[in-house]
């Protein structure tokens, strides 16, 4: 490459007969000007791909986890109130809202505000999976009554962090913090009933 510019300039100025070769960049360089813009955007979307993957892996992981501790018979046996939703509705809603949750961290971590937003995030998602271990679990519903308001705390955390900054995870937000709300006032009701 070097060789190549050398012989370039060294033409331009052999003699004034030699058509005169401009010292502007060349077709060759420009060429790989683009190639190199097209290299970046296409890394640049390929880490972009990378992350989304890496926290719907996270997402899917804390869902999995969860999802081993069923309500099974001890859950059909204990007090409800009336407005208790039958088991089958969680499935679908809780699979929606797990997309929408890693949607949201994505787009915190690429566009910000990285710091508190994604703090908030990360220990939503713990907090959601430890619930299931608590209640389905361990069957202790006073301690997961205390682990989905911190759960509650950490979804309005979130959403502060995000009105001003992050609207799209704002928004995608927001149903989560609907249906935790509810999910919130059932723990309370049950935990009330079975004293």
């Amino acid at each position: 490459m070097i060789q190549r510019f050398e012989t370039l300039v060294h033409n331009s100025y052999r003699n004034d007969s030699a058509p005169t070769r401009s010292l502007a960049v060349s077709p060759y360089q420009t060429g790989a000007s683009a190639r190199t813009g097209e290299e970046r955007t296409m890394t640049a979307k390929l880490k972009a791909a990378a992350s989304l993957v890496f926290f719907v892996v996270l997402v899917a992981a804390a869902a999995s986890g969860g999802a081993l501790f069923k309500p099974g018979a001890w859950y059909a046996g204990i007090a409800k109130p009336s407005w208790t939703p039958p088991n089958w509705l969680f499935g679908p809603v809780w699979s929606v809202l797990y997309v929408m949750i890693a949607f949201a961290g994505w787009l915190v971590w690429r566009r910000g505000p990285r710091g508190w937003a994604l703090a908030a995030w990360g220990i939503g998602l713990f907090l959601n999976f430890a619930w299931s271990w608590l209640f389905f679990g361990q069957h202790w519903i006073a301690a997961a009554a205390v682990n989905i308001v911190a759960l509650w705390l950490s979804i309005v955390a979130f959403l502060a962090a995000t009105r001003c900054t992050n609207t799209t995870a704002f928004w995608l937000f927001l149903p989560y913090l609907l249906w935790v709300s509810f999910a919130t006032a059932l723990n309370l009701a049950i935990w009330r009933l079975n004293p």
